[in-house]
């Protein structure tokens, strides 16, 4: 069965990992506005896709105080967030399954309230002025679940859409923890073959440090650049011997 369990849902922001306190997020919502097009002479009303809305609604959680927890995350309300949602089907995501990703704005912060354990409500509102506004689709598919590397991949890849495309797309990463600096990066092929594949132009994190503090971001490709049929992850490691990390691709 390929039907998603939300049991495997994992919810990643600004490379925290955030499953462990989270249980609801949504609904994820990519809405394009309708400018009227109707014509008197026109049988159909019928309209043109405006802009487009993203929003990853309200994210339900309980309250913690640890020093990694949901509170120190999401305390201070903010217009930058990184919100990767990945989903599974019998199993935590693999690669080729879907996510849902965007910077988000934060509008409030709400605590308190029933017994037991303290729920926390979080409205994660519309796209962040701060984000990527070049392109307008939130959904991708994920090239590296969350796990750790210690050298460069030389496996094969993944086919998420069959065919080359020509419209670019966004590579979003988050880099839970590292040992030194990394480059993580998006490479594409024609054939799936190791010597095939290369690194996808303008598709990478450039030397990061996840040491003291996690890593993450969306990298908005040109709205006119080629990407191969097929993908895979790649490392570069600098100073450090590991790093743990998610990464996927929004393909246009």
């Amino acid at each position: 069965m390929t039907r998603i369990n939300d049991k495997f849902t994992r919810l990643y922001n600004n490379g925290v990992d955030i499953s462990g306190y989270a249980n609801a997020v949504g609904s994820l919502d990519w809405t394009y506005a309708a400018s009227p097009n109707a014509a008197f002479s026109d049988a159909v009303f019928n309209a043109i896709a405006g802009k487009v809305t993203i929003s990853a609604g309200t994210i339900n959680a309980f309250l913690d105080n640890d020093t990694a927890g949901l509170l120190n995350q999401v305390k201070t309300v903010t217009d930058n967030y990184n919100l990767m949602v990945a989903f599974g089907t019998n199993a935590v995501s693999v690669a080729g399954d879907p996510f849902f990703a965007w910077k988000f704005e934060q509008t409030d912060f709400q605590a308190g309230g029933g017994e037991g354990f303290l729920p926390v409500t979080i409205p994660v509102g519309n796209a962040s002025y701060a984000g990527v506004l070049t392109h307008s689709k939130p959904w991708g598919v994920v090239v590296h679940p969350k796990g750790a590397e210690t050298a460069v991949n030389t496996a094969t890849g993944i086919d998420d859409r069959g065919a080359a495309s020509a419209l670019g797309g966004v590579f979003v990463y988050h880099l839970f923890s590292s040992d030194g600096t990394v480059t993580l990066k998006m490479q594409d092929a024609a054939t799936n073959a190791d010597g095939s594949f290369a690194d996808l132009s303008g598709a990478t994190s450039g030397s990061i440090d996840a040491t003291t503090t996690p890593v993450s971001n969306m990298i908005a490709l040109s709205t006119t650049a080629t990407v191969r049929r097929y993908l895979r992850w790649q490392i570069v490691l600098g100073t450090a011997e590991t790093c743990t990390f998610v990464c996927g691709f929004i393909r246009d």
